[in-house]
């Protein structure tokens, strides 16, 4: 009976030291992948410092009022915002940014354009509401452009560290259980 009892502890022990193993290997390939995808976006962003901004103007643009110039097919709510004593284009996002330079908010559904339409409208009533809000301005001057909301901003950075810094910890507090497991056993074997 005691012999079984000790194999079968031995096999848990070993299967315990391969799942703790296992956890602190994903922990590593998660931080390899963030370190390589959230980290840099976080670190390029040049929108770091919070402001108060005030609303000046919001139009919206479809492309026939925008004379010539080549635009997609789906209404562009274009506003303009006062921040830090100077005028300033704003944006919803840094992606908003990089998609369309003319617009501060795209609608989610293009394909449809009444509901894109809606859509915009419902942002725009927004603004109206509220025309005071927080925003994301460059730390250089020059940068005529604000953002609403950051992507890669350090909540973003810290949500994504949060399971992999998990799944170190639990992975380290397995294997050191073990170990100390069977140093006690170890010890209760010499007594």
């Amino acid at each position: 009976m005691g012999k079984k009892l000790v194999m079968a502890q031995k096999r848990g022990e070993t299967r315990a030291l391969c799942l703790g193993v296992a956890m602190v290997v994903c922990a590593v390939i998660s931080y390899y992948i963030l370190g390589t995808t959230v980290l840099p976006l976080y670190q390029k962003s040049v929108w770091t410092q919070e402001s108060m901004c005030h609303l000046i103007e919001t139009n919206i643009r479809d492309q026939e009022e925008l004379g010539g110039k080549k635009v997609p097919q789906y209404p562009c709510l274009w506003v303009n915002v006062s921040t830090a004593g100077r005028w300033a284009m704003l944006y919803h996002t840094e992606d908003t940014r990089d998609q369309n330079q003319q617009c501060s908010y795209i609608p989610g559904s293009l394909d449809d354009y009444p509901a894109a339409r809606a859509d915009v409208e419902k942002v725009r009533a927004n603004f109206h509401a509220h025309r005071t809000f927080s925003c994301f301005s460059a730390s250089r001057e020059e940068e005529p452009s604000v953002l609403y909301r950051r992507l890669h901003g350090p909540h973003t950075l810290l949500f994504s560290l949060f399971w992999p810094t998990f799944l170190l910890t639990g992975g380290l507090l397995v294997i050191a259980m073990v170990k100390m497991n069977q140093s006690l056993s170890i010890l209760a074997a010499q007594r």
